[in-house]
């Protein structure tokens, strides 16, 4: 199993300390599998604008190469202004939408409200359907208070529900992998 996990945003730490969390422990669950981080931070995306994936620069075409080779994906962002940052939505919209089909998605958000976590609820859920992927049941999100003074996550909960959404990841991934094959 191949996850991809998305740190889906350009600015701080605390999305990709959580994303980094879930990807080591999706190892710890199923040491087989391998992890790809990919921290929107580290790369000149391009907006997306309706070209062919050769006419966009080295970077966005990494970001489209690397999100369409994963087997199941772990989707972090934090909240701003009750939604989620561009360049997450810019992935979503410079990748096909078939690659995400019948695929595992995963999600952690952090942000400075306790209401925030209802983005995920109410738009990157919605998302996933139209994409056809199927959601685990858990989620992470994580207030600013739940993080230390170097963006190390203090709160037990927290930790809890990140092993628990690596566990259901693979599980996910597992069972429809069994179905799958047991189809063909």
């Amino acid at each position: 199993m191949k996850v991809v996990g998305i740190s889906g945003t350009i600015v701080g730490a605390k999305t990709s300390v959580l994303v980094k969390l879930v990807l080591e422990e999706i190892k710890t669950v199923d040491p087989r599998s391998e992890t790809i981080f990919l921290d929107l931070r580290d790369y000149n995306m391009e907006f997306c604008d309706g070209r062919k994936t050769e006419l966009y620069n080295t970077d966005t075409q990494k970001i489209i190469k690397a999100v369409s080779s994963a087997d199941a994906f772990l989707i972090g962002f934090p909240v701003f202004n009750c939604s989620m940052p561009a360049p997450l939505k810019n992935v979503f919209d410079l990748v096909p939408p078939d690659v995400f089909r019948n695929k595992v998605m995963g999600f952690v958000s952090n942000g400075g409200t306790y209401q925030h976590y209802l983005v995920i609820e109410n738009q990157l859920k919605p998302i996933a359907g139209y994409f056809r992927a199927y959601v685990a049941p858990s989620y992470v999100y994580a207030h600013a208070d739940h993080f230390g003074p170097n963006n190390e996550i203090q709160d037990i909960d927290v930790l809890k529900r990140i092993r628990d959404l690596a566990k259901e990841i693979v599980h996910m991934y597992r069972g429809l992998e069994l179905k799958t094959k047991s189809v063909s």
